[in-house]
């Protein structure tokens, strides 16, 4: 017989259960992560997700489950595993009399890395995280964004397999904010494993390559924006502007596959379909051929927002 093994995934946690007296933080969780792969754990403040991957960090006991990274157990005691990942938390661990490259240093010595090998290695991280011009600046100097940077460089410095963000941005300026989202998509294009956790919609939609929608301690859902979308029946919404004989226009396009409903307006058509962007060349045909003309076209695709208002009955920032 052949070798038909698969290379075993980075992360794999399994039902994972823990409570705080009468209340269950985490019911059940369970998802794994494959390397270059960048999973978002999307819920609201309460729904488990720090408290997740505090389980999954070896930094908080389990009342139930199994967390593995690259094949290798990890609990609360394990060293070994535990060089695998590379935590960020959201509070701050950084020094702020010290500049940028000194607390890199500094932590890079905890981590038991070389000295040769860390100079070069704390210079890769400040490039990563964008700040290799103020390597040498205190950090007590720094916006709240940089010192956010730098704590993801720190969580870096070991090279580790699989690194976990938890809410990385909040609070954070816009700029930075995008420096810290182009950072994560460059280690995923890199290959590494990262967890993201947020409540921010659009960065869910803008990193992740799957996501696991939590709520009260349990994953509700999982999978790519598209999987997830298709689950609760979403539809693309595509506004047509259009002058002409608007009433006969929405009845042709109500007669062909895939749309759901057309309705004309004061200038518009609204149209709900599946699959517009597939669609749109025979939607326009219909509507032309009934006596409209058409001017122009929106196409809004459901997003993970009204997924998880399907899902769970409540906005993602309640």
């Amino acid at each position: 017989m052949g070798d038909n093994s698969q290379p075993v995934p980075v992360l794999v946690c399994a039902d994972l259960r823990r409570t705080f007296g009468d209340r269950v933080a985490v019911d059940g969780v369970g998802f794994h992560i494959e390397r270059g792969e960048t999973y978002g754990l999307l819920g609201p403040n309460g729904a488990g997700k720090t408290t997740s991957i505090s389980i999954i960090a070896g930094l908080l006991e389990r009342d139930a489950g199994s967390v593995s990274v690259s094949g290798q157990p990890v609990t609360t005691t394990t060293v070994e595993a535990k060089r695998a990942v590379g935590l960020v938390p959201q509070e701050l661990a950084i020094y702020p009399d010290l500049t940028a490259a000194e607390n890199l240093m500094f932590f890079g010595k905890l981590y038991g890395i070389g000295s040769n090998a860390l100079a070069q290695r704390v210079d890769e991280v400040l490039e990563i995280v964008g700040l290799i011009d103020r390597r040498d600046d205190r950090t007590d100097e720094y916006s709240g964004g940089m010192k956010r940077r730098l704590n993801i460089g720190i969580g870096l410095l070991h090279s580790p397999e699989l690194l976990i963000l938890d809410e990385p941005t909040v609070g954070v300026d816009p700029q930075s904010r995008n420096a810290i989202l182009t950072s994560v998509e460059r280690l995923g294009a890199d290959g590494m494993a990262v967890l993201y956790t947020t409540h921010y919609m659009e960065e869910a939609e803008r990193l992740c390559d799957r996501v696991g929608i939590i709520d009260e301690g349990r994953i509700v859902a999982e999978g790519t924006r598209r999987e997830l979308v298709a689950l609760v029946g979403e539809r693309d919404r595509v506004e047509l502007a259009a002058s002409g004989d608007l009433a006969a226009a929405a009845t042709a396009l109500r007669g062909l596959a895939g749309v759901d409903d057309a309705t004309p307006g004061d200038g518009s058509i609204q149209v709900v379909v599946e699959s517009a962007s597939a669609r749109l060349a025979e939607m326009l045909a219909a509507a032309v051929a009934a006596g409209a003309t058409v001017t122009g076209v929106d196409i809004y695709e459901p997003d993970l927002e009204a997924v998880f208002l399907h899902l769970t009955g409540k906005a993602l920032r309640d």
